[in-house]
Formats: C-alpha cells, structure tokens, sequence
C-alpha cells in the first residue's frame, strides 16, 4: 500500500516533471538556427503565426521535438521493463545490444528502400523490431541457466559481447555502402536525430499508443516480478508467459524508438534510475515519471547538440553518452 504522504508527494512530482518537460519543449522551440519568440508560440500553434513561423515550427521544429520527447520515452520504458523483468539495474537496451540488433535492421531496410521518407516508412519500426528481436532471444537464451534464471552479471556480459558483433557487422557492411548511405549510417551511429519529418511521427506513435498503455496495465506485474522469482510464483503470477510478453513490449518500443532517433544508449538506464530515486520502485508511480524523464534527457540533448554548434550540430546521442557513460560506470563499481 502507498501512503496518503507518498502519493501526494509522487503526484507532484509528476506534475512538477510534465512542467519541466514543456520548459524545455518551449526552449527547444525557440532555439536554433531560425528562431521562434516564446510569446509566439501558443499564436502560430493554434494557427495565427506569419508564414515564416509556420514554417518554423511546424516544418522544421516540432517533428523533430515530437520523435525526440517519444523515442526517448520508449527508451525509458524499455529500459525500466528490463531493469523489472531481470531484476538488473543496469538493463538499458543500447547497453545490451538491442539497439545494435535493431540498428543492423534499420540498415538493411535503407539499403532495401533507401532513407527518403517513401511510402515503405511505416516498416522501418517493424524491421528494428525483428533485429531487436532477434538479439534479445539470443540474449535471453545464452544467459539463462536452468535452476537460476537470468544472473544480472552474466546478462550483462552476453549483451556487451553480441553488440561488440552487431556492431563490427554494422561497420563490414558501411564499408560497401555508396557514400549518401554510409552518411545516413555514421549518423544514425552517433545518435543523431533523423527522423525530422511528420511521417516518422506517425511512423513512430501507433506504436507507442498502444504498447504505453498495455505496459501500464501490467504495472502489478511489473511490481512483482521485481521482486525475488519464488514470492512471484506464490502470488500468482506466470513468470515465464509475463516475461516473454515484457520482453516482447520492452524490444518493439526500444526498436521503433531508435529506428526513426538514431542509435541512442543510456537513456533506458538514467531516466529508471532517476524515477525510482523520486517516487519510488512501485510500477503505478514510476513508469509515468520515468517515461517523461526519457523525454526530458533526450529533448534536452538534442537542444543542447542543436545550440552548441549551429551549423552542424552534435548528436544527441553523444551529448546523453556524456553523462550515461560516467553513471553507468558508478553503478559497475557499486553493484
């Protein structure tokens, strides 16, 4: 039970994390190389800007703000669902390979469709997903021990191994790639934000509509298979079925994140940690102040990549990679 105390602090909390999250989205959009006055950005939403912040905020702005403040959402979701099914606190998808997996499938559907925003763009989520996919199954199976489960230590391993080969496959294959598809690649590699067009907006959010609230469904789940894998069996729950299905929603949202956000880690990892520091481990409060935490890192290093160097910018992935790579480190030495 959560005290009367707990809820209504964790209630602000939320409150307070959503008005943070549209600061930095009214920050976002007024920053760049063409800039969008903060007092005019309420006007040209509801249709009352010039053709100059029309043009602005709803061509070059607001896509590119929108996959930032999702993908990073469904990177802090599938993150906090691995970090609950393997009771693993440092399960991030990028750590573990799955971006790579679902990166190596990305590839291969620009090399199959190119990366023009056609009509094949709504199968790029469903080609990360099967790499995605297909890593985590391989995952799963070399880390499990029958009698034990899945060790934390050895998971973690097995992860780091098969993104090292994902990875050296991505880099075999750049390297017959013509040259507008080996830039495409080196920018999805480094994180950068490609997908800036209205189409992989909507390429992106039916998948998350529909597994963010199936996720939050499962929420009592979620609370108990945190816990140790015997009190799960005694309450009920179907540890293996719920496990597969987890796993399954975990991969299709870090899948259809990255395949249109670029090749981003350690958002699954930081937005979990920072949410269960604030509100707590039960899944009711957490996953909601999580997800919006995987907005605000990843819309805040995209904006700060955007303003450091106007004319090129520095992927967002890197700026995360900053701070995600010195924490993930701390929590090596202190677990």
């Amino acid at each position: 039970m959560i005290s009367a105390r707990h809820f209504k602090r964790s209630i602000i909390i939320i409150i307070s994390t959503f008005v943070l999250l549209l600061l930095i989205f009214t920050i976002s959009v007024a920053t760049g190389f063409a800039s969008l006055s903060p007092d005019r950005l309420l006007p040209t939403l509801l249709g009352n800007g010039t053709a100059k912040e029309n043009l602005i905020l709803f061509t070059f702005r607001l896509p590119r703000i929108l996959i930032a403040v999702l993908a990073g959402m469904g990177l802090a979701l599938s993150g906090a669902i691995l970090q609950s099914i393997t009771r693993n606190p440092l399960a991030d998808p990028g750590i573990l390979g799955i971006n790579s997996g679902a990166g190596l499938f990305v590839v291969f559907f620009v090399l199959l469709f190119g990366n023009s925003t056609g009509n094949h763009l709504y199968l790029l989520p469903l080609f990360a997903l099967i790499g995605g996919l297909i890593t985590a199954i391989f995952i799963y199976l070399l880390s499990y021990k029958r009698g034990e489960g899945i060790q934390p230590g050895r998971m973690l391993l097995v992860g780091v191994g098969l993104a090292a080969a994902i990875n050296g496959a991505l880099l075999t294959l750049a390297s017959k790639m013509a040259r507008e598809e080996y830039d495409f690649f080196a920018n999805w590699a480094a994180g950068r934000i490609w997908g800036d067009d209205w189409l992989f907006v909507f390429a992106l959010l039916p998948w998350l509509a529909i597994l963010i609230p199936f996720i939050y469904f499962k929420s009592n789940t979620l609370n108990t298979m945190a816990l140790n894998e015997e009190l799960s069996v005694g309450l009920g729950v179907k540890t293996n079925k719920e496990r597969y299905i987890l796993l399954l929603a975990s991969v299709a949202l870090a899948a259809a994140s990255v395949s249109v956000s670029g090749g981003i880690a350690f958002i699954g990892l930081l937005a979990p940690h920072i949410a269960r520091s604030l509100v707590g481990p039960r899944h009711q409060l957490f996953l909601p102040v999580a997800a919006m935490f995987g907005g605000l890192l990843l819309l805040s290093a995209d904006t700060i990549g955007r303003v450091l160097l106007d004319t090129i910018g520095i992927p967002a992935g890197v700026i995360v990679s900053f701070i995600g790579a010195p924490y993930f480190l701390y929590l090596m030495a202190k677990k």
